[in-house]
Parts: C-alpha cells; structure tokens; sequence
C-alpha cells in the first residue's frame, strides 16, 4: 500500500507529461493542416485560365509598384448627357445601320487619308476601360512604303506555310468561300498599317507594372478602333498574323514588354472593291434576355 501511494505523484506525472505531449502533437498537425489548406487554395488552378495574368513580381517589384502607385486618384463628378426616349432609339438605331455596313476588305485604294483623321481613331481607340486603368496597348501606324513592305515579305511567308502545313484542310476549306490566301497585296496598297501590340506588363523605374487583363482589355479597344474607322467611312480587314509576330516586333523595335495582337491595313475602299456576300444572325439567335 505504501509502495503505490509513493508511485502516485509519479503517475500522475507522467500521465501529465503524455497529455501535454498529445496536446502539442494535435495543434501541431492542425497547424500543418492550416499551411496545407491556404497552399492548395493558392495552387488551386483558375477557372478561367486566359484571365490569369502572367506577370510575376518580385516582392521588391511589388514594393516599388505600391510606392509608384501610393498617391489616391481624385475622384470627379460624371454627369454624361442623357436623351429623350425617341431620341435614344434613334440614336442606337442609327449606330446600328452604321456598323452593319462593316465589312472586312481586302482591296484598298492608294488614296492617300489625312492623318488627322488617323490620329483621332487612335485617340478614340485609347478610350476603351482597361483593368485598374492600365491602358496596356501601344499603336503603331505604318506609312512608310519600305517597312510596309517588309512586313508584308515576313507575313506572306508566314501565311504560306500557314496554308500549306500549319493550318488543316479543315481550316483552309471554311476559308476558300473568301477567296483569300497567302499572297497580300493590300499590304503595300493600304496607305496606312496599323499594328496594335498589347503591353504584358508596364516597364518602371523599380521594376515591372502589373497590366491586368492586357489581352481583353486592348482587344475591346480594338473594337472601338473597328468602329471609329467605319465611323470615319475607312475600311480594314483584321489580319491576326500567325507566327509573325517577333519578326514584326524586331523591325519595328518595339520593347520586350509588348506582343502583337493584330494587324490592321487602312484606307479607302477600292472602286472595284468587292466582298462576300455574308448575312448576319439575327438579333434572337445572339442575344437571350433573361
């Protein structure tokens, strides 16, 4: 009896000691379970994963970019006008007949535009929204015929072995009914190129700026591009120039930080100038209201 009673203090110790060693052990694999969770939310992929942004800072970068962006935007009064009912249809109407006489041509006359007018569609496409006002596209208006030509050479080359190898016949047949091909010729016509690059990411004194969304945003302002040229009564046809792009950025010296996104020539129409006879889907085959 008095051997267990001198034992108990030792006991009780001991089973102390294992419940304190089973305590930490638990906190322990909650806190690695903790660290697991919050890495696989940061590795889970994205949904949408053209939206991901590529750009990768550095935490100096990221420092420097706060510090560059420190200062609060003052906000202004918006008051934008605002029509009658009849004259508001009106209106979207009348932009409707407008843009739906768009269409992609490929015969341009050697008429010479006035750049004011190019210089007020760039200026108009430079309105467009841009993730956290970014504004990550950079225009570059080709007129001079010599570099015009070089970058017709690089993409008819490009095209070539587009139509031969790299495209299908697939891809090639949905695209005979346009009666195009490799060879062309209103790249040298057309008085105006207009190349427009989106910027990846913003180039600082500090380091790289994030460009948020770079490809959807400078793609809407391309859209606004296509309607202050028919707005201005100019015609293009949008060439996305396969496997052109280093060779153009390299001739035209534009920085690491831009790719091209599309190429556009520019000008009047040609009086013979033709295209296909393509009809439009109707409003209730694009559009579902809810």
């Amino acid at each position: 009896m008095a051997l267990v009673s001198s034992l108990t203090p030792f006991i009780i110790a001991v089973i102390c000691i294992c419940l304190a060693a089973l305590w930490r052990n638990k906190r322990k694999a909650k806190g690695e379970r903790k660290v697991e969770t919050e890495e696989s939310v940061s590795s889970r992929p994205w949904a949408d994963e053209d939206l991901r942004d590529e750009t990768e800072l550095s935490v100096e970068e990221m420092a420097g970019e706060c510090l560059e962006n420190d200062s609060e935007v003052q906000h202004i009064q918006y008051s934008p006008k605002r029509y009658p009912e009849d004259e508001m249809i009106r209106r979207a109407n009348g932009f409707y007949q407008l843009m739906n006489e768009r269409r992609s041509v490929r015969f341009f006359s050697e008429e010479m535009v006035p750049r004011e007018v190019i210089d007020s569609i760039i200026r108009t496409a430079g309105t467009a929204p841009s993730g956290a006002h970014t504004e990550p596209w950079t225009f570059v208006v080709v007129q001079d015929p010599v570099t015009k030509h070089q970058i017709r050479e690089i993409i008819e080359e490009e095209e070539e072995m587009n139509y031969m190898k790299r495209m299908g016949k697939k891809w090639v047949s949905d695209i005979k009914q346009l009666r195009t091909n490799w060879i062309k010729d209103y790249l040298d016509t057309a008085p105006y190129l207009i190349l427009i690059f989106k910027q990846v990411y913003g180039i600082l004194p500090t380091g790289k700026k994030t460009h948020y969304y770079n490809e959807i945003s400078v793609s809407i302002s391309c859209g606004i591009l296509l309607a202050a040229l028919q707005n201005a009564g100019l015609v293009t046809v949008t060439t996305t120039p396969l496997n052109c792009g280093p060779r153009v950025h390299f001739i035209l010296g534009r920085p690491v930080n831009e790719k091209l996104l599309l190429l556009l020539p520019v000008g009047y129409p040609a009086k013979s100038a033709t295209v296909p006879g393509f009809k439009r889907k109707p409003l209730d085959e694009i559009m579902m209201f809810v």
